[in-house]
């Protein structure tokens, strides 16, 4: 099974993020590395940074107007459900359900990454929010309303993609 590694590709220029984002990739590679005898173990400690991290992106879009039924966040609750299941699976024996797991969030990492926590991150930068203090210290930057999208350019949310909105209109 390939190996997630780190690369300037995953690097969203967010000291935090870009943390949390290493860690995810190195318990990965711990989980795809592990022994039988040990990987429900390295499998659990993945789930419970992923929780965290999740929590921590989805506060922080709660304090800068991405609404919390964003499908980034959905996203977010989503793969943790998958993980969770994983653990389940795993502590009943089921070592290979996690082995294809790890090797499934070798492939959706980079894409989530690249793009939902690519949009976050401008957003995050535009509005000059720091992570560590929880403070919006552009606050004129705040969208009027909660972001109901991802923030992706793939999204057609009419409050970050106001250009897709008009366009549907005039079609219509």
């Amino acid at each position: 099974m390939p190996a997630l590694e780190w690369s300037q590709e995953l690097c969203m220029n967010l000291p935090l993020m870009d943390e949390t984002h290493q860690e995810f990739v190195m318990l990965l590679a711990d989980v795809q590395n592990a022994d039988d005898a040990i990987l429900v173990g390295r499998w659990e400690r993945l789930v419970e940074h992923t929780q965290d991290h999740f929590d921590r992106e989805d506060q922080w879009m709660v304090h800068t107007r991405f609404a919390s039924s964003n499908c980034h966040s959905s996203q977010h609750e989503v793969v943790l459900n998958i993980m969770k299941e994983g653990t389940r699976r795993g502590q009943s024996g089921e070592l290979d359900v996690i082995r294809q797991m790890a090797s499934e969030l070798v492939v959706w990492f980079p894409a989530h990454a690249q793009a939902m926590d690519a949009a976050l991150a401008t957003h995050l930068q535009r509005v000059r929010y720091d992570p560590i203090t929880g403070v919006v210290h552009a606050p004129e930057a705040l969208p009027a309303e909660e972001i109901h999208g991802c923030g992706d350019s793939t999204c057609s949310d009419p409050v970050t993609q106001p250009e897709d909105q008009a366009a549907r209109e005039m079609a219509a």
